[in-house]
């Protein structure tokens, strides 16, 4: 029987690139993202390489649609073997349009720490802990150097480090494995290699579930 990965976060770069992975390896995928149109291209694409694969439209800065899709895709597939979120608002501070206060730190922060932490909660059980499940998160290097110019994700990431550290300790008692990926460079969608050493460096978390943290 196939295992299931969510995908919370599909997109061309890191979220699709560790679903091939995963999929590679006999697992069935299931892709989320707020942009229906963009999930029904990864379906196409995804099908069209024998991938077995569903979609799901959600917005991760809403807790109640965070809930109400994983409760529906629980509901259809059961509890995930595997949760990778890999959801960030990664650009730069000069690009922000919105003005740049409390207010701002609060949206992103509830998109990039806050909606991974309720996904996680969504799927903690007795299920989860007899299938040996993992959570995945999509780091970044901001978490270990920290920049001006990107002051909200700086934060977020070092956030969204600091709660994979202390999960990973304390979920290992119900044999849950908690990985992050701490990715110091730019993802570049339309450089396979570099892809393909990220995906493999996900799936070597999964697969050793060892360290709590790969520095790619």
């Amino acid at each position: 029987m196939k295992k299931t990965i969510f995908v919370l976060g599909a997109g061309r770069g890191c979220g699709n690139s560790v679903a091939k992975k995963f999929a590679e390896n006999d697992f069935k995928v299931v892709l989320m993202s707020r942009n229906e149109n963009h999930l029904a291209e990864y379906e196409k694409e995804f099908t069209e390489k024998g991938i077995e694969v569903y979609t799901k439209v959600f917005d991760a800065s809403n807790l109640d649609s965070i809930t109400k899709s994983l409760n529906e895709l629980k509901e259809k597939f059961g509890v995930p073997d595997v949760l990778f979120y890999n959801v960030g608002i990664t650009s730069i501070d000069s690009e922000i349009k919105e003005k740049k206060d409390a207010n701002l730190l609060l949206n992103r922060y509830k998109v990039d720490v806050i909606g991974a932490y309720h996904s996680i909660q969504q799927v903690l059980g007795e299920e989860f802990s007899n299938k040996n499940g993992a959570i995945l998160i999509t780091g970044g290097g901001l978490a270990l150097n920290p920049m001006y110019d990107y002051l909200p994700l700086s934060m977020d990431k070092a956030a969204l480090r600091a709660m994979c550290i202390a999960l990973h300790n304390e979920l290992k008692k119900q044999n849950v494995f908690v990985g992050v990926v701490t990715v110091t460079g730019a993802i570049i969608p339309d450089d396979p290699d570099n892809l393909t050493k990220l995906a493999n460096a996900f799936w070597k978390l999964y697969t050793e579930r060892k360290d709590c943290e790969i520095i790619h």
